[in-house]
């Protein structure tokens, strides 16, 4: 304990016992001066200047005795009750201020519950909430850094490569267009970052509007044509006609665009995407279904979260923040979005959210 420490606990106890002497001292003098009036008014004693001295004097004493217990009774009560459960608070908020937030406050089971506890909860709480964001972090640190290395890396084997001049013009040409896909996903992955970032930290308002939900989609699904026709993939379309949703168009077709891009990405040659879009009075309902791989149940549970990819085998197509961008996206502009998928069969995903009837959401 450092020695401005000692003194400031020193002038604790001694303004204590001052305070408390003070009480008990007019309380008992009080006690005693009513005491001696009855006495002389009632049975007419005279009490003699030696009889008052020593009266006087045991008084101080038993004044300063009862002073000096209930200072003890009062410190040990502030230590046991104050003190200590103020010192644990103390010493967790130091260790969390160095980066350790596995720390937690050890909470009583039996006893009163009081305001100590209720902060120990609140902090253990605050704690749990930072241990989990600091991991998210570490996490989503250590992904990007692998997702930034990859493409990199790439790209400096082709360009190191190219510039050999026994190098064919045939595989000059090659290289440098691998690079160029290469610079594309980088370039995307960072514009995937950016967006992800500038929504979960709601830089990104949303500017509502009103337009027709199923032209939308339509038009986001056409943009995949060239790859459906591609993989010679099968799309049936189902769309209800004047369905009018008011929200943000342009953050609405990063959902589109996502699911879209699964869907072809994960269907195999000869495959099925099926896109449905229904309403009723006041919801619209929007199912993009797929006869890809399929999502197993542990896989299903993580496929909103930032650079999760179920199906390593297509893990060089993408870079895990499409979904997490959908989630976000739903999430911002009050929708909701449902998975189900069975390994082997395909994955249905559906998109509800409040429609546009007579003007109105």
């Amino acid at each position: 304990m450092k020695r401005t420490e000692r003194y400031e606990k020193a002038l604790f106890v001694i303004c204590r016992f001052l305070t408390i002497f003070g009480v008990v001292a007019f309380f008992i003098s009080c006690c005693i001066m009513l005491f001696v009036n009855l006495l002389i008014d009632d049975l007419g004693i005279t009490l003699t200047n030696e009889t008052v001295e020593v009266a006087a004097k045991l008084t101080l004493v038993n004044v300063i005795a009862l002073a000096v217990i209930f200072t003890v009774i009062d410190l040990l009560r502030v230590h046991f009750t104050v003190e200590r459960k103020t010192r644990r608070i103390i010493e967790a908020a130091e260790k969390m201020a160095t980066g350790d937030f596995s720390v937690r406050i050890p909470i009583e089971s039996a006893g009163i519950r009081d305001s100590f506890t209720e902060i120990a909860e609140c902090f253990n709480k605050m704690a749990e909430e930072l241990s989990g964001t600091e991991t998210l972090k570490t996490d989503f640190i250590a992904n990007v850094s692998h997702e930034l290395k990859t493409p990199l890396a790439v790209i400096q084997n082709y360009a190191t490569i190219i510039n050999s001049k026994e190098l064919s013009s045939e595989k000059r040409l090659e290289y440098a267009a691998a690079i160029t896909a290469t610079t594309k996903k980088l370039a995307a992955l960072v514009s995937n970052i950016l967006k992800l970032n500038k929504l979960e930290n709601n830089k990104i308002a949303p500017k509502c509007e009103s337009f027709d939900l199923g032209e939308q989609v339509a038009e986001c699904l056409l943009g995949y044509e060239d790859v459906w026709e591609k993989k010679e993939l099968t799309v049936e379309c189902d769309i209800e006609d004047g369905i009018t949703v008011k929200t943000d168009r342009e953050m609405l077709s990063l959902v589109w665009n996502n699911l879209f891009s699964n869907a072809v990405k994960f269907t195999e040659r000869g495959g099925k995407i099926t896109l449905s879009i229904h309403s009723d009075v006041a919801f619209a309902t929007v199912t993009v279904a797929d006869t890809g791989c399929g999502i197993s149940g542990d896989v299903g549970r993580h496929i909103f979260e930032k650079f999760y990819q179920g199906d390593s085998s297509h893990s060089t197509e993408g870079n895990g923040l499409g979904l997490a961008l959908v989630k976000r996206v739903i999430d911002i502009v009050g929708a909701d979005i449902f998975v189900e998928s069975t390994p082997g069969e395909g994955t249905v995903f559906t998109v509800k959210m409040k429609r546009e009837a007579n003007g109105q959401i």
